[in-house]
């Protein structure tokens, strides 16, 4: 396909991108935006130094691949060379989404799924209502000079509702989202809108301030994906272990580093908005299992860290798009289940709080979520809600803190925003877990 020199390394991501977005503000429609592009990403790699350009003449793409060559320095060992020796080589076509692609879904059903169920939202109460519709999709075609040819694709698209609820001086923001892979996923959510509703109404009408200081805490399986997402995952993307002898250490695997019960995995193969059948190196997605049992078992891979920390290739090279070359991303990020329903978690809990949701999370050693609707627990049952400002708390003291998962793990999908790491933002990703309980947390 290419005339690839055999004295380098070389490969060649290929992207064509469609994207829409449709937002309605206070029932009228501000943005409907379609968006396409066709563009490549391409690497040349001498032993030493690794030479990139992107460009959108895909025609040129050889001529591109030269003038790269010119800059390194040949190697007639090449191929032998530890990061070289590490990547794939797939020949498939793994194209799933192609015959019920988001592109042949029109304007009009995109506007008509989102505002029927906007209906849900026509209450006294709510002083303000945006809802948009969005989605993507790419079809990627990546070579490289040591035989890949893989043709696959990504996918998601989804709604979603933000309201303002106003009692009095308070303000309450409120939220729905759906995403999903396919078009014809997407249908009426009344149930579950109007549950999500409530919750909103209720908190914003008699919501109390909370009681500070350390307590036992239940997360929702959302709450508890962005925990593992932004507390641990992004421990474990291992090029923050280059160069850095104090972080490997911390990091050696098979050290016990949270609780017996605790497990959490990251695969691509996830259905959902973190799927990412192939990495952006051309590697296979596995099942990578950061925890098991709470001692620590792996971490994730791009070929260059795991050539330097000597361990395979685990399918965790992303880039936010064919601009940006591949770093050492998240996919779908998960807490394993546990053996008790929710109503067992909380039975035992005499005075403390449910998550049910999250506002924004962040954190490495130290974390920090800030929740959007919270929950009293109060001898064993959820009562009134209560205004939460932040939780949180050291990483592996929490890790270890764990006590009770419920039995089954939910993967959580988020259309808006996505995974930040350096200049690159937002990558899709997922996360998720079952409602996960933690004796003790710092509650502000």
């Amino acid at each position: 396909m290419f005339n690839f020199n055999p004295n380098f390394y070389s490969d060649v991501r290929i992207v064509d991108s469609f994207s829409t977005k449709i937002i309605f503000k206070k029932g009228v429609m501000e943005n409907y935006n379609v968006q396409k592009e066709l563009r490549a990403f391409i690497r040349v790699f001498d032993g030493k130094l690794w030479y990139y350009t992107s460009t959108s003449d895909v025609k040129n793409i050889d001529k591109e691949l030269q003038n790269l060559y010119k800059q390194g320095t040949p190697n007639p060992d090449i191929a032998n060379d530890p990061i070289v020796k590490r990547f794939e080589t797939h020949i498939c076509n793994k194209m799933i989404f192609d015959k019920n692609s988001v592109r042949n879904i029109s304007k009009e059903q995109k506007i008509e799924i989102l505002k029927k169920n906007a209906e849900i939202y026509k209450n006294d109460l709510i002083s303000y209502l945006e809802y948009y519709y969005l989605d993507k999709s790419d079809n990627y075609h990546f070579y490289s000079s040591k035989g890949a040819d893989i043709q696959h694709d990504y996918q998601h698209c989804g709604i979603g509702y933000n309201y303002f609820i106003t009692s009095g001086k308070d303000h309450f923001k409120g939220r729905f989202q759906v995403g999903k892979n396919y078009f014809d996923e997407i249908v009426y959510f009344e149930n579950e809108q109007k549950d999500e509703l409530e919750k909103g109404i209720d908190y914003a009408l008699h919501a109390e301030p909370c009681d500070k200081g350390y307590f036992p805490v239940v997360l929702s399986p959302v709450v508890a994906g962005v925990f593992a997402h932004e507390s641990f995952g992004h421990k474990s993307e291992s090029d923050f272990m280059i160069g850095d002898e104090t972080m490997r250490k911390e990091w050696a695997l098979g050290k016990k580093v949270g609780s017996d019960i605790l497990s959490i995995y990251d695969y691509g193969a996830n259905s959902g908005t973190g799927y990412c059948l192939f990495d952006d190196e051309g590697t296979m997605t596995q099942k990578t299992y950061l925890i098991r049992n709470g001692v620590l078992t792996g971490r994730l891979h791009m070929g260059t860290t795991a050539a330097d920390l000597d361990e395979d290739l685990t399918g965790n090279a992303r880039a936010m798009n064919c601009k940006f070359e591949p770093v050492v991303r998240m996919t779908s990020t998960v807490i394993d289940g546990g053996d008790k329903t929710f109503e067992e978690l909380i039975a035992d809990i005499k005075d403390g709080y449910y998550i049910h949701n999250y506002a924004h999370g962040s954190g490495m050693t130290q974390f920090t979520i800030a929740p959007e609707m919270a929950f009293k627990i109060k001898d064993g049952k959820i009562g009134k809600p209560v205004k939460i400002s932040v939780i949180t708390g050291n990483v592996f003291e929490t890790l270890g803190l764990i006590d009770g998962l419920s039995k089954d793990a939910k993967v959580c999908n988020s259309i808006t925003g996505g995974c930040g790491k350096m200049e690159q933002f937002p990558l899709h990703v997922s996360f998720g877990g079952p409602y996960v309980r933690i004796s003790k947390m710092n509650i502000q």
